[in-house]
């Protein structure tokens, strides 16, 4: 036995057995001292993670029921940088860009705004998705709490909603500074889904633009044309026909080819719009391509598919030591089935209101049937059978010239799907023009290699796609006017318009 072993001594609870007959606790992450925290009409909530135009109108959505609410900056390579300095190692990009954006602002406060950090946990309090997954998700909340305490904000408050209740929770939550009621939710999603109509308009005309910035200045118009409709608790359906007023002052020249290529893959990966996925979208624009976002509306029906399939899976569990009929099962698929249909609703009624017409709503039926094949429906880590589902269908419907799967490095429910199942899809689907691609942070050279010569392929197929129609002697102004959306059997946008001049 070596010195440094048998000189180790061993510590003074080493064998202690009181712990035996005594009542269970919960351990709780407590501050090592009191903190006494600000009154709940003084508190200030902080979050942010989704697109920036959703960001901001959740923003106006939660003042607007007098929450004192402020949408967090784009995470940055400066706030990965910071979550790598303060959190845990092996983390994954989200991890990384979320807790170390969080712990960026925080130290602006206190050191470029004058905050004691004193200060800054006794008012502020951050607002995050929690759940259980099979990656680092269910752990987010010990890494901002890791982060925040060797930042110097030991003691600062995080509170969270499940992510697979949707608008049915609240209740279980502890230290409930906003009540998480259905109001509260009906508000935030009717911010989310005009966020997604707006994303999906964006992409569809900023590629065409004649003027180079007039789509996104248009955009910001209408952002602030919402958030004042929050705020004063106006319309929002008039205030989206006053968005249409808008995006119609837009000039474009959509007769140009270009590879409309599909972005989906690990939730906030796909989703966000910034150095987290290397500017993914704006990339693809650059590079003559139309992009083919996944909005936060598809995300939202998944979590509402999945309830009702676990209540389908309980119905057959009767007991036998019941005294009376159990009616929780069906009023929760009731609840369910109103939720799918207030989102569907609203989305509509916005969607119309601003001009976008052509936009399926996502079947979830349809979208598991596609891919019951090739994955097990039952597995619901991250985006469970959307990606397979996605994949098939935009081969089937020659909804895009390019599929392009974006996921964290080592993120696990992604690469299972994207790195192995979907190998057999494009094996029994050999006209798929398909790429998985992971993020780390760093590496974007590599990154944008890839994507280049898959959108190489992509480009090629408009161009084929668009050469083999006949071009007519007129061309109707409205062409060029978003709000003509023809649907067809083809996939790029000029090819589609072509198509429906000819026919």
């Amino acid at each position: 036995m070596s010195l440094s072993c048998s000189s180790m001594k061993t510590t003074d609870k080493n064998g202690d057995l009181n712990f035996i007959n005594q009542a269970p606790s919960q351990w709780q992450d407590t501050p090592s001292r009191p903190i006494e925290y600000a009154p709940k009409e003084e508190t200030v909530f902080l979050s942010g993670g989704l697109t920036l135009l959703q960001d901001k109108l959740v923003e106006a959505a939660l003042n607007s029921m007098d929450i004192h609410f402020i949408a967090l900056p784009n995470p940055d390579f400066k706030s990965f940088q910071t979550g790598k300095a303060f959190g845990n190692r092996g983390q994954c990009n989200p991890t990384y860009f979320t807790v170390g954006n969080l712990v960026k602002y925080l130290q602006d406060l206190r050191d470029e705004q004058g905050l004691s950090s004193e200060e800054i946990v006794r008012k502020y309090v951050y607002i995050t998705a929690g759940g259980c997954g099979p990656c680092r998700f269910g752990m987010y909340i010990t890494e901002y709490k890791k982060a925040l305490r060797d930042a110097g904000f030991e003691g600062f408050r995080l509170t969270s909603f499940e992510h697979d209740k949707g608008i049915f929770q609240g209740e279980a939550i502890e230290d409930q500074l906003i009540d998480f009621t259905p109001k509260f939710f009906i508000t935030l999603i009717k911010s989310v889904i005009i966020g997604d109509i707006l994303n999906i308009l964006g992409y569809k005309m900023r590629p065409y633009e004649v003027e180079k910035g007039a789509t996104d200045k248009a955009l910001a118009e209408c952002k602030e044309i919402v958030s004042e409709a929050f705020l004063a608790h106006k319309s929002l359906i008039r205030a989206m026909w006053q968005c249409r007023t808008v995006l119609e002052k837009v000039q474009l020249n959509r007769l140009q080819p270009k590879a409309k290529v599909m972005v989906m893959g690990e939730f906030w990966a796909a989703m966000t719009e910034g150095d987290g996925n290397y500017n993914l979208h704006r990339f693809l624009e650059a590079e003559g391509a139309e992009c083919i976002p996944q909005p936060i509306l598809n995300r939202l029906l998944l979590s509402l598919w999945e309830a009702e399939q676990a209540l389908l899976k309980q119905e057959p569990l009767a007991s036998t030591e019941a005294k009376r009929i159990d009616f929780s099962n069906a009023k929760t698929r009731l609840l369910i089935r109103a939720g799918k249909a207030a989102v569907k609703t609203h989305f509509t009624l916005y969607a119309k209101a601003v001009g976008l017409h052509d936009y399926e709503i996502p079947n979830m039926e349809k979208l598991a049937d596609l891919a019951k094949t090739y994955y097990t429906l039952e597995c619901s880590g991250g985006e469970g059978h959307l990606e397979v589902a996605h994949l098939i269908e935009s081969v089937k419907h020659n909804l895009a010239h390019l599929v392009i799967s974006i996921k964290p490095f080592g993120c696990m429910p992604s690469s299972a799907v994207s790195d192995g199942i979907q190998s057999l899809v494009t094996a029994r689907y050999p006209e798929a023009n398909f790429l998985s691609i992971e993020t780390s942070g760093e590496g974007a050279a590599n990154f944008y290699s890839r994507v280049q010569m898959a959108l190489f392929k992509a480009k090629q197929s408009a161009k084929e796609e668009f050469e083999v129609l006949e071009v007519p002697e007129y061309i109707p102004e409205k062409v060029h006017n978003y709000l003509y959306q023809p649907k067809n059997e083809k996939a790029g946008t000029a090819a589609q318009l072509l198509y429906s001049l000819n026919t």
